[in-house]
């Protein structure tokens, strides 16, 4: 059970979150601990599991060996494998009850399993001698290798079979069954932008706004910028509006949370019109208002908002468009 403090005001804390990350060698060790490193986790690979409690007595906030400082309540993940010195699975298992047992933290095992044939196909592609091999085939190694890791693997919370994945399979596979400890952080980016001044190099989605009416040819909205709501009113108007706004929010919210799934860190949604000043403007207003009702957090950029001479280039170029 964990300890809760009565005192008024305060907060209960939550155990500390730790994840022990093995399994055969070959088998996504590596790729397991970048993807929870994605996710918000903090990663260590090749730890001596002998140090670990030594590790796990720093208080949170307190600053580590490198420097830095645990932050309180960041989940923590460990990698080791036959390779660690001391490498002892009984002795191994023995430690995670022992730490189990605490009230503070919560030990998670988590053992990636692959076949015989499959590990043997990944050595012969990298053409990687196998540690335990020696002198003998890659496969008297990995049979040597699972018999010793044998305890671990029956004694593991969670085994994830890697056999037929893909890298991007394991990546999945890990955020699904880690995810919801510590979410995958997306940054959200919308921008306006002027195509008078060139497409933004790194959007993921551009949306041409070249299409609706332009409010430059209006000369009292000329001066305007799409932030303004006579400009807003005048583009609202236009019969294309509507419809146009409705599909573009509904794509973006049906593509976002699976960019979010896909472990994509970044995205960036680019609105475009001829100078960027007016159209392009309240279009990434409005979509980020609505996304921002809708849960989501981005960060509104206008490229071109503040350039001189945009307005003359809404004129200039509008009769191409």
């Amino acid at each position: 059970m964990v300890a809760i403090d009565n005192t008024p005001g305060a907060p209960a804390e939550s155990p500390q979150r730790i994840l022990l990350v093995t399994g055969l060698l070959g088998a996504g060790k590596t790729t397991a601990l970048r993807t929870l490193e994605d996710l918000g986790w903090e990663a260590i690979d090749n730890f001596p599991i002998r140090l670990l409690d030594r590790l796990l007595e720093t208080e949170p906030g307190q600053a580590r060996a490198d420097g830095g400082s645990a932050e309180a309540n960041t989940p923590l993940a460990i990698g080791f494998d036959t390779r660690t010195r001391g490498f002892d699975p009984q002795g191994i298992i023995e430690r995670v009850k022992s730490l189990s047992a605490q009230p503070n933290l919560s030990v998670t095992t988590l053992f990636l399993d692959c076949s015989g044939a499959e590990l043997e196909r990944r050595y012969n592609e990298t053409r990687r001698r196998h540690p335990m091999s020696e002198d003998k085939p890659a496969a008297s190694g990995i049979a040597a290798e699972r018999d010793l890791l044998a305890p671990l693997r029956r004694w593991a919370d969670v085994v994830i079979s890697t056999s037929d994945f893909t890298t991007n399979d394991l990546q999945q596979a890990i955020r699904q069954q880690f995810g919801a400890i510590s979410p995958s952080r997306t940054t959200l980016t919308i921008s306006s932008f002027g195509f008078s001044k060139g497409t933004p190099p790194l959007a993921d989605l551009v949306f041409d706004m070249r299409f609706l009416n332009n409010p430059h040819w209006d000369e009292t909205l000329r001066p305007m910028t799409g932030k303004d709501q006579p400009v807003g009113d005048y583009i609202r108007n236009d019969p294309a509006f509507d419809e146009a706004f409705e599909r573009i929010l509904g794509l973006l919210q049906l593509l976002l949370p699976r960019f979010a799934a896909q472990g994509k860190a970044y995205v960036h949604i680019a609105f475009g019109c001829t100078g960027g000043r007016h159209r392009s403007v309240f279009m990434a207003e409005q979509i980020a208002r609505h996304l921002r009702d809708a849960g989501f957090s981005p960060t509104l950029l206008h490229r071109n908002l503040a350039a001189r001479g945009a307005n003359l280039l809404e004129g200039a170029q509008a009769v191409q468009v």
